[in-house]
């Protein structure tokens, strides 16, 4: 089932969260990964006795460490995808589809002991239940698991801002205080034709409304499509 979530300035974005079958099958494929890793080392270290001499605590670390730490290292390196994850076409993001951070990863990685097999297995409860099939860690990180394919449209609807670079500097700061019901009024009238009198008549009304002393667009037409342009910079400074 897709998500639709709003952000802090109102894009909406859709995506779909992955179930509870393919992430404990996701789950499934990075235990035995980890299991064949510490049963590698053990296998080495019975052939090699250099790497037996350099003493069971040594050794006891080889084998524990990587285990360990695998899932939040895979996620941070590969772009929120341990090797289940890859396999089941499933990634971590946050809810507005973004990267997580380093401390989100982390967080969900150290509650998973709440979560996991380890305590109690609440984790697929909570899966089950919540309305995005999020557990415990990845409501406190504020992450999503979600299908892979959702992920890719996700990134195509927010190319659609790919005109605003990194060096852009919105002409109209009043462009924030616009409420999502008249950013879409503005995006329906410049859908109409230039000369149209609704337009001329929108321009004037926001120009008033946000208390825009000066344009400095020669006409009604290009002042919206800046007023649009400059909202889309605010939109995108919260996703």
């Amino acid at each position: 089932m897709s998500s639709d979530i709003i952000t802090g300035q109102y894009v909406q974005i859709s995506q779909t969260p992955g179930g509870v079958g393919e992430r404990m099958a996701a789950q499934l494929v990075d235990w035995l990964v980890q299991v064949a890793y510490v049963v590698l080392v053990a296998t080495i270290a019975d052939y090699l006795p250099s790497l037996a001499s350099l003493g069971e605590f040594v050794l006891v670390l080889l084998m524990v460490l990587p285990p360990l730490f695998y899932c939040p290292l895979f996620e941070i390196l590969n772009h929120g995808q341990t090797l289940g994850k890859r396999l089941l076409k499933l990634r971590v993001v946050m809810k507005d589809g973004s990267t997580p951070s380093l401390a989100a990863y982390l967080l969900r990685w150290l509650l998973f002991l709440v979560d996991g097999p380890l305590l109690s297995f609440a984790g697929v409860l909570f899966i089950i239940v919540t309305q995005h099939h999020q557990r415990i860690g990845d409501l406190a990180a504020g992450t999503l698991v979600i299908r892979l394919d959702s992920y890719n449209k996700v990134r195509v609807s927010l190319d659609e801002f790919s005109h605003l670079g990194k060096n852009y500097r919105p002409v109209y700061s009043q462009a924030a205080d616009l409420s999502f019901e008249q950013y879409n009024l503005i995006e329906t009238t410049l859908q109409l034709p230039y000369e149209d009198p609704r337009v001329h008549q929108l321009a004037r009304k926001a120009q008033s409304v946000l208390s825009i002393p000066h344009v400095k667009e020669p006409s009604a037409f290009s002042f919206l499509s800046q007023l649009r342009r400059d909202a889309q910079y605010y939109m995108l400074e919260d996703v």
